[in-house]
């Protein structure tokens, strides 16, 4: 009985990923001494006390090794059995943020709450909760990505959360969930599926730029084109329909036009009227048996219903989200944000190649940098220690993602693969928008920089996403037997 103690106690972290463990440890580090040097004050009578960020950033940096510690602890059948239990938990914690006297509306976002003095962000912790459910969700006996219905379902479970956040304001943490797609990629979701999202997107973004009329006429001579090459020697027929498309929306807006003068315009007409020829398609698509043409008309058909619901979209946000989309677009000329990017360039410029040296950066010491110790942390890095600190940071950030994923390759059940792509697809898109954000590329969304920036909530829900997948890669024998009694 002696030797069998003995032997699980050696066997205690067998299995355990220490690389991942150390990458994951000198980011915090790093982290740490940007925020230090973000906010720290000279002039501090008490450089220890609990006012200062660097200090509870220290706090919650050892709170997080903590709580990664006992995870590794537990016995890796608990993530897989408490996975549909931790989800509705997440988005209820997520909805206290509705409470009056509890949730907290910080920068126009009603996405916190307050508790015993600390400030806390459940769309944080509650990725956990999402990315546990899906991978419980995907490896369930019979699901496969290939069939529609169980990407469906799936999608959902995306969906409210994501639709929370944007009742929250919070639109930013809620987009974090398209980053989703990349681990449906890596699962072997057809690449012709992925290819309309990725047009999807584009097209929301175009909707921005141009008019929904110059869309509607680019999307019908786009598809009318791809019908054509997918019917080879049938363009008379694609010509024919544009023809007789145009004619009868130009006859309709003549006619209602007689009727009810100046309450339709052209744009109506052809919309109503391309809606309404999609009958018409399919029923030919049919008799034709050309069942490719079915695809082609899905994918329009939800083009076009895009074209108005995206401008309503645009129309329901918050009049500092429409100017952030409007600015990076070059539609609109926001001081104040382009005061943020301009000053966020020159941090990251002015840093050369090696920097200005640490507690030496001008523009984030003087304060002109904005959000310094949070979503533009990386002008800290950039100013301070320069194109060398910045490589240092992208490839300690690099190793730890791609490290994430050989753990999501090397897993021996669906469960562990899936939940390891969904932290890998999180921490990459964290990493996209906050760096993309602060040198232009991207527009602001005030989302942090997993393990760099300040905020007790993201270290937590990065720490513990990291390490439930080094606990569920650990030990993968006995992983599986253990998965294999539920």
């Amino acid at each position: 009985m002696t030797d069998i103690r003995r032997n699980n106690e050696i066997a205690l972290f067998q299995g355990v990923d220490w690389g991942t463990v150390v990458l994951y440890v000198l980011i915090t580090f790093m982290g740490f001494a940007a925020v230090f040097s973000a906010s720290y004050v000279e002039d501090a009578q008490d450089m220890f006390s609990f006012d200062h960020y660097y200090i509870k950033h220290l706090f919650w940096m050892g709170v997080a090794y903590f709580i990664g510690l006992i995870i590794l602890l537990l016995d890796r059948s608990f993530w897989h059995k408490w996975a549909y239990i931790l989800y509705p938990l997440s988005l209820l914690v997520l909805c206290l943020t509705f409470i009056p006297g509890l949730g907290k509306e910080v920068n126009g976002a009603k996405a916190w709450i307050e508790v015993a003095g600390f400030t806390l962000q459940p769309m944080e912790i509650a990725k956990v909760g999402v990315s546990l459910a899906v991978a419980r969700m995907m490896s369930n006996y019979g699901f496969t990505v290939q069939r529609f219905g169980d990407v469906v379902k799936v999608l959902l479970l995306l969906l409210v959360p994501l639709l929370i956040a944007v009742v929250q304001n919070d639109t930013g943490s809620g987009i974090v969930f398209c980053s989703f797609l990349f681990m449906f990629y890596r699962e072997g979701l057809d690449h012709w599926i992925c290819v309309p999202v990725i047009f999807f997107v584009a097209l929301l973004i175009l909707s921005f730029l141009l008019t929904p009329f110059v869309l509607l006429v680019a999307l019908l001579l786009i598809f009318t084109f791809c019908a054509g090459m997918l019917m080879r020697d049938r363009w008379k027929v694609c010509v024919k329909y544009v023809a007789v498309l145009l004619f009868v929306s130009t006859l309709l807006f003549l006619l209602l036009g007689s009727v009810a003068p100046k309450k339709f315009n052209f744009y109506d007409c052809l919309l109503y009227t391309t809606m309404a020829s999609m009958i018409v398609v399919v029923v030919y698509a049919y008799r034709a048996n050309i069942r490719k043409l079915y695809f082609l008309v899905l994918i329009f058909f939800v083009s076009v219903i895009c074209l108005p619901t995206s401008d309503m979209m645009f129309r329901h946000l918050r009049a500092h989200q429409q100017d952030r989309i409007r600015t990076f677009l070059g539609l609109h000329h926001d001081k104040d944000l382009l005061y943020n990017v301009t000053q966020s360039k020159i941090a990251i410029g002015s840093g050369g190649f090696s920097g200005q040296g640490y507690l030496e950066g001008v523009m984030v010491r003087y304060g002109r940098v904005p959000e310094r110790h949070t979503d533009f942390i990386f002008c800290t890095v950039g100013e301070e220690l320069g194109f060398i600190g910045v490589a240092v940071l992208f490839t300690l950030l690099a190793m730890l993602i791609l490290r994430i994923m050989r753990m999501g390759d090397r897993q021996l059940d669906t469960f562990g693969r899936v939940y390891c792509y969904c932290v890998a697809s999180i921490l990459l898109f964290h990493c996209f928008i906050n760096i993309g954000m602060t040198m232009g590329v991207v527009p602001i969304m005030g989302i942090p920089l997993p393990l760099i920036s300040y905020g007790g909530s993201s270290m937590l829900g990065f720490s513990i996403l990291i390490f439930i997948a080094i606990a569920l890669d650990a030990s993968p024998i006995k992983r599986q037997s253990s998965l294999n009694k539920w």
